[in-house]
């Protein structure tokens, strides 16, 4: 059952952590974005919620998961991710290894469930309608399947647990296609994109893997027609990451554009404007945005020649839905930075972030 997303919001005397910010908001366009990302601390997970007020970032709470983070860095995207309806949120505990999911009730969280992930140390969760799955990384590795259910609680689904391409993999996001029917998984170690069909009961099936353009790929997101984009980090080497896109049709990748050069290091997380015009990677080793202008049948060209920079190690990105406001989260600088969204030619321009994250922290959605 889907659940109709509700519009329009009145949010008023949000106080919290010593801020202060009110605003009605007459339609979803105009609301003001909401960011999460986790704790990942080893004592005890908890989702840190920020919203935009104006030009800043304000703290908006912590909420307990109930489970425990790694407290460390999971060389992954996709940590948290809303259900199709958006009224739940859905977070990965990769310390005790299992999900929470959190209804959403305008600025408050709470806790529904919590259920084992299938596997050990979940990095990525991937949502379509009320099929949920996650991607394990530890073990093995593998992805299981769940039921979300009109309650908000996770049901496994029969026969959906399947492995990777092999052991020792690295892997890095797990994703639905557009259309739900196929599953996408990036593995660093191996070089490899794995592929899995859905069928109309949510069970994915065995793993089809095949090579990626570029060395290690690792974050990617769709562009509204379908096409898979993806950043590669080519192993940390300077100056050498790169973006490629490709089409997937039956579980089939062919190549759009090749290899696209970021000129920066490390390029390792990745997303796409709602108009489908522009797409970022995050170069972690060189601290900076690249912009790509996605052009027609999905082809990149590199926009700028110079790089947005950003505080130390950006580690994860997020746009909110309408994609005015682009979140960085840095991994070195324990921060979260803000950039206003030029929807005509895609340009950045910074606005006032948080620090103060814990050391750890990971992952990031915006609504």
């Amino acid at each position: 059952m889907i659940r109709k997303l509700i519009m329009g919001a009145l949010v008023t005397a949000i106080t919290l952590s010593g801020w202060v910010a009110s605003s009605v908001f007459a339609n979803e366009e105009w609301q003001w974005p909401t960011v999460y990302t986790m704790s990942n601390e080893t004592d005890g997970n908890a989702v840190l919620a920020f919203r935009q007020h104006g030009d800043t970032l304000v703290p908006a709470g912590s909420f307990s998961t109930g489970g425990k983070g790694s407290g460390a860095g999971l060389g992954n995207q996709g940590a948290l991710a809303f259900s199709n309806d958006g009224d739940a949120l859905l977070v990965v505990n990769p310390g005790s290894h299992d999900i929470s999911v959190f209804e959403i009730n305008g600025r408050h969280l709470k806790l529904v469930d919590r259920v084992p992930s299938g596997g050990t140390s979940p990095i990525s969760i991937a949502t379509h309608e009320d099929y949920v799955y996650v991607l394990n990384a530890g073990g093995q590795g593998n992805i299981a399947g769940f039921e979300l259910t009109q309650h908000n609680k996770l049901k496994p689904i029969a026969g959906s647990i399947q492995p990777l391409s092999g052991a020792n993999t690295a892997p890095a996001q797990i994703s639905f296609n557009l259309s739900g029917d196929t599953l996408v998984v990036t593995e660093k170690a191996t070089q490899i994109i794995d592929t899995y069909a859905v069928d109309e009961d949510g069970v994915a099936s065995a793993p089809v893997s095949q090579r990626s353009n570029g060395q290690t790929p690792f974050g990617f997101s769709f562009t509204p027609r379908g096409v898979l984009v993806v950043s590669e980090a080519f192993g940390g080497a300077p100056n050498a990451s790169a973006v490629s896109s490709y089409s997937l049709r039956d579980g089939q990748l062919t190549v759009r554009s090749g290899s696209v050069s970021t000129t920066q290091t490390a390029a390792c997380w990745i997303v796409i404007t709602k108009n489908g015009k522009f797409a970022y990677a995050s170069n972690t080793g060189s601290n900076n945005i690249s912009s790509y202008r996605v052009r027609s049948a999905g082809r990149l060209t590199l926009q700028e020649a110079v790089a947005t920079p950003t505080g130390a190690g950006p580690i994860d990105m997020a746009l909110n839905r309408n994609s005015r406001f682009l979140y960085v989260l840095n991994g070195g600088a324990h921060s979260i930075e803000a950039f206003q969204v030029n929807r005509a030619n895609g340009h950045l321009t910074q606005v006032t972030g948080v620090s103060g994250l814990p050391n750890g922290a990971n992952g990031l959605v915006a609504r």
